[in-house]
């Protein structure tokens, strides 16, 4: 497979073994991405199955539960293409402080869903979740100064997040 199948090679053929890399790099972003999709469906799960869950007092405008295992496939499969963009763009301070930040995301993502589900901290979710957010905010920004595709791979994580936000608050008001 070649990079210009996975969204264009703009900015990341400067290095003449990115190709013979790049996959198993991307390879590696996508076990990363996959290793807080498994933290996440394990808490998430267990919680489901307890029913602990189903009887929280939920707002109006939740999504149905089977509209979340879709819409985070597609956006955990944009976050690993993001990161792996980044690593392959030239090195320096800008594509360092990105990668920091793709990590740094990543694993508050994988917090947030350990602090609600697991744990069943609400008010500690609600407040984790404004600090993911701010997360992706600065790795979208840092991104953007390393390569043009990776900002607007983030942009659905972005928005889902955010109303993600706005939902995990309102349930930990409505469940105090």
């Amino acid at each position: 497979m070649q990079l210009s199948e996975l969204g264009g090679s703009e900015g990341l053929e400067h290095n003449p073994t990115l190709n013979r890399e790049s996959m198993v790099a991307l390879g590696a972003f996508g076990a990363l991405t996959a290793g807080a999709v498994f933290l996440n469906s394990r808490s998430t799960r267990e919680a489901v199955q307890q029913g602990w869950y189903k009887r929280l007092k939920k707002p109006s405008f939740q999504p149905p539960r089977q509209a979340f295992a879709p819409v985070w496939t597609a956006l955990y499969g944009l976050i690993a293409v993001s990161g792996w963009r980044i690593w392959g763009s030239p090195a320096g301070a800008q594509r360092s402080r990105a990668l920091c930040l793709w990590f740094v995301q990543l694993g508050l993502n994988a917090a947030w869903s350990h602090l609600f589900f697991r744990k069943r901290q609400l008010k500690a979710a609600a407040v984790e979740n404004w600090v993911l957010l701010g997360s992706i905010a600065a790795y979208t920004a840092a991104a953007s100064r390393v390569d043009r595709k990776s900002p607007w791979l983030m942009a659905p994580y972005l928005g889902w997040v955010s109303f993600a936000n706005v939902l995990s608050t309102d349930i930990a008001r409505l469940n105090p």
